[in-house]
């Protein structure tokens, strides 16, 4: 049961934070996992650590999932590789902090250009490929931020998150007689190279505010990631599953149990 070994998965952003952990899962699952990010900077380095984890084959490919154009070259990329493509892991974004009172229209741009158009224009690129593949599993990187909770700064990125999941439910009607399934994950706080970024006041105040005791690892979007690609998730499509340990429970505070 639950075997991805074979399959051909393609993750975007995927050469470091959560997108490297979920092309990880896969990779260890025995899947062929071709990883796309916008510049080769730490692409092939994750490449070569990746390829040592299972049996498939680990490719890089340059993208920027901005644009239609580059998101057809990557899938077409994928394919010549691999032959098709079984799953789409849509996982490329950005996080920049912008107060609602400065925020620019650029820089709301860019968020939505990369998280929102991003991963519609990857979901398009791979159309062919996964209905070919007759079993084809999308599954988008969204978040908590958003569509559950909010975070100063981060409204245009709440924004787009809650955009993705919009685009999934829609989606996942339209790709159903294909055979597709269209599903998100919901990341908490999850422990990855631009969290640490925060500092670690902040890591350890959300630690303390999560049952688990803990933040989150990027392997743990991973396999989350990995059982909606299984043939056995095959009836699950348009739905979120949040992976956050926990953190949107409490309703203060002084409810987790230290």
């Amino acid at each position: 049961m639950f075997s991805l070994s074979g399959k051909s998965v393609l993750v975007t952003g995927g050469s470091k934070g959560i997108g490297k952990g979920i092309a990880s899962v896969f990779a260890e699952a025995g899947a062929n996992v071709a990883i796309a990010a916008r510049g080769t900077a730490g692409l092939d380095a994750c490449v070569a650590e990746l390829g040592t984890l299972g049996p498939g084959t680990v490719i890089g490919v340059t993208a920027d999932v901005r644009q239609p154009d580059s998101c057809a070259a990557m899938a077409a990329a994928v394919v010549e590789a691999f032959g098709g493509i079984d799953v789409l892991c849509a996982n490329a974004g950005v996080f920049p902090d912008a107060p609602l009172q400065t925020m620019t229209p650029e820089q709301f741009d860019d968020v939505f250009d990369v998280n929102v158009k991003g991963t519609v224009f990857s979901v398009q690129a791979c159309l062919d490929a996964l209905t070919v593949s007759g079993r084809g599993r999308v599954i988008l990187t969204s978040s908590i931020t958003g569509p559950i909770t909010g975070f100063p700064g981060w409204s245009h990125y709440g924004a787009s998150k809650a955009a993705q999941l919009g685009f999934m439910r829609t989606a996942a009607i339209e790709l159903a007689p294909h055979k597709i399934t269209v599903n998100a994950v919901l990341p908490g706080n999850i422990y990855t190279e631009g969290l640490a970024d925060l500092g670690e006041d902040y890591l350890a105040t959300m630690a303390r505010s999560i049952p688990a005791g803990a933040l989150g690892t990027p392997q743990d979007i991973g396999y989350a990631a990995a059982f909606l690609a299984t043939d056995e998730a095959g009836y699950i499509t348009g739905q979120s599953i949040t992976v956050d340990g926990g953190q949107v429970l409490p309703e203060s505070p002084e409810a987790v149990t230290p």
